[in-house]
């Protein structure tokens, strides 16, 4: 939790189910978005339902949307492991697949240009070049 501490808080609309308030909290405090969510109905459904709704209209419209939020992540994709079940991340087991298969696809595209370089085209067209 330390690591929010100086980072702005932005609600994300595009992982949220109405306005992305729980999702920005989330991301935030790096909980899991489905743990605020019910922490929020929990307090709505026993009797703080006031409260709550207030709140979260009051800072639907306060907060700002994160930049490049969704656009970002799918470019650039970061391995976040989580460490307790509720913060945000993924099960060691999956991060260390996903790394797994980007060091394959890598593997697969280090072959292909090795065996590009070291065929006799290659040799050719850096003879024709050097005319």
């Amino acid at each position: 939790m330390s690591e929010s501490k100086g980072r702005p808080l932005y609600r994300i609309p595009e992982s949220g189910k109405i306005a992305g308030v729980c999702a920005g909290i989330a991301d935030y405090f790096n909980f899991e978005t489905w743990l605020v969510r019910v922490v929020a109905a929990s307090i709505f459904l026993l009797g703080g339902s006031g409260v709550i709704l207030i709140i979260y209209v009051l800072l639907w419209m306060i907060l700002d949307i994160k930049p490049g939020s969704a656009k970002n992540k799918q470019q650039h994709k970061e391995i976040e492991v989580k460490k307790k079940v509720w913060q945000a991340g993924e099960p060691a087991k999956a991060a260390l697949r996903d790394v797994n298969n980007q060091f394959r696809d890598l593997e697969f595209r280090l072959q292909n240009l090795e065996r590009h370089v070291t065929s006799d085209s290659f040799d050719l067209k850096q003879q024709i070049n050097n005319l």
